[in-house]
């Protein structure tokens, strides 16, 4: 039974494959790559490329990307595709220069990219087709041109400012940003991936195209050297989970804040969450709250793996039994803790399940708007400004080391139940994303929303001292809120982002997309 729907997209049903994402030419080349034999691992890899040339703004190969992917009865593996500080990066030596924080466009906000490594080792571990088969749609893309969509052009007019150099010339049309339906070609990508296509990781990691990122950077005043880039290599690991009623809720570990989302969730278990109104004051209210204490769990403990050490504590039943304590049900406290690592919202995700019901779980960025905005200066590569994520407090387990992963943001989601993948999801959205993560799983559960419904539900997001309340909620319950003590805010632009695709015991799978991006979900 499905007690709330909330108008908005019909959900999407096929029987031999489905894929989920932000933008339809690569929902429609991940399906095309299912139906000419590859897998869901092959489709979620051809898509999410080209997403990086269909929203460049969001993401790239200059970006990292984080994975969980399952085959029936393997259970769930997670591949962390982020990169590392360069080895001589030096938090003292910022500080000594009267910083408090990263520079968010200096080439010291430039951790090496990842993703291209993750890709390439899973494309060989796990899918069919080959990478000259799956980069293909993307290169071409890249050469002949991608339509800007909607949702793209105003991203790309917002975050036009954070380009910076050659990479005006790589991302901007004499010096404007593009119009909706103007055509974006990446010659210089096009280039980048035909090689990787032929050669693998080793020829966007070594050689001509490494050179031009290091000689990029090491220009505007980077620490980066070639064996940064040759020595980048993704990882494979388990991931951690946590139970809501009668699902899992499997997240990736860190360096990865999922465990945030599973903290937040265990908070929320000692309210009658069901009993409330899903679009009430009362529902926002206690979800801010729980939100705000489980997000200072996240900044104290959350860093890369081999420094984090409190991770079970975060998981820990009490933990989150004392935490749900301190919430007053009529009361808004202050924000538990400011963020000191810088927070953005531009990322994308795909998922895919195929026919024999391999499902794909990926999220893929270059963290803010544009990242750093710095472009290579021959191919046009833009990196990503993850290093924006450490802090250089001295001691605290996420402070800038070299060859240290940052604290991400980007996390990429799956639901179990009974030991089987039911679904597949991720929420962008930055900061945004385990409180996402915990509102679908309470929508799906405490409120019997289907998928789609549960994603097209109005948002709220307590986040850097404000409540921020989406249009879809009434004046009445941002006056309540205020009532109590929050500060209450309408955003510009909408709460992230999501995409699910539901596999149902029948055998039928069901897809879901959020209208908040371009995308949408399609099967065959």
């Amino acid at each position: 039974m499905r007690d709330f729907h909330f108008p908005g997209r019909s959900a999407v049903f096929a029987e031999n494959g489905l894929c989920a994402t932000s933008h339809p030419l690569a929902a429609g080349v991940a399906i095309d790559i299912l139906k000419r034999g590859g897998n869901a691992m092959d489709a979620a890899i051809a898509g999410a490329v080209l997403l990086g040339i269909c929203e460049p703004q969001m993401t790239g190969i200059g970006g990292d990307c984080f994975v969980l992917y399952s085959r029936p009865g393997a259970g769930i593996r997670a591949m962390n595709g982020s990169g590392r500080a360069a080895a001589a990066a030096d938090a003292a030596g910022l500080r000594a220069n009267g910083l408090t924080t990263v520079p968010l466009t200096s080439a010291h906000a430039v951790t090496i990219p990842g993703a291209v490594d993750a890709f390439c080792t899973l494309s060989d571990a796990e899918g069919r087709l080959g990478l000259d088969t799956i980069l293909a749609p993307a290169i071409h893309y890249a050469e002949a041109g991608v339509p800007v969509a909607p949702r793209v052009a105003f991203d790309w007019q917002s975050d036009a400012e954070t380009l910076q150099g050659r990479a005006r010339d790589h991302y901007l049309f004499n010096g404007t940003p593009p119009k909706i339906g103007q055509m974006f070609r990446a010659p210089g990508q096009a280039e980048v991936l035909r090689r990787i296509a032929k050669r693998g990781r080793d020829a966007f990691y070594t050689g001509e195209i490494a050179e031009d990122l290091v000689t990029t950077l090491q220009a505007l005043g980077g620490v980066h050297s070639a064996e940064d880039f040759a020595k980048t290599q993704a990882d494979l690991t388990l991931p951690v989970s946590g139970s809501y009623q009668d699902i899992d809720l499997v997240e990736h570990p860190p360096n990865g804040q999922g465990a945030t989302a599973i903290l937040m969730l265990n908070i929320l278990k000692h309210f009658d969450m069901a009993g409330m109104n899903p679009v009430g004051a009362e529902r926002i209210h206690i979800e801010a709250e729980a939100a705000k204490l489980a997000y200072d769990a996240r900044n104290r403990f959350i860093a890369d793996a081999d420094h984090t050490n409190r991770l079970d504590h975060m998981l820990a039943p009490d933990t989150a039994a004392r935490l749900a304590e301190l919430i007053n049900p009529k009361r808004a406290m202050a924000a538990a803790a400011q963020v000191s690592e810088a927070v953005h919202k531009d990322t994308i995700y795909i998922t895919v399940v195929d026919k024999d019901r391999m499902a794909v779980s990926l999220i893929y960025s270059i963290f803010h708007g544009f990242g750093s905005g710095i472009a290579s200066d021959k191919f046009g590569i833009l990196l990503q400004n993850r290093g924006a994520g450490f802090t250089l407090e001295e001691g605290h387990p996420n402070m800038l080391a070299g060859g240290k992963r940052p604290m991400h943001t980007i996390i990429p989601g799956m639901l179990r139940k009974e030991g089987d993948v039911t679904m597949p999801f991720g929420v962008m959205g930055g900061a945004y994303q385990p409180n996402g993560h915990a509102r679908f799983v309470s929508n799906l559960t405490d409120f019997r929303m289907d998928p789609q419904a549960a994603i097209d539900m109005p948002r709220a997001f307590a986040d850097g001292g404000q409540l921020k309340v989406e249009r879809g909620y009434s004046d009445a319950v941002r006056q309540e809120l205020a009532d109590m003590g929050h500060n209450v805010t309408i955003p510009e632009t909408a709460i992230g982002g999501a995409q699910a695709v539901q596999i149902h015991s029948s055998g039928i799978l069901e897809g879901a997309s959020d209208a908040r991006k371009d995308g949408c979900a399609l099967g065959y």
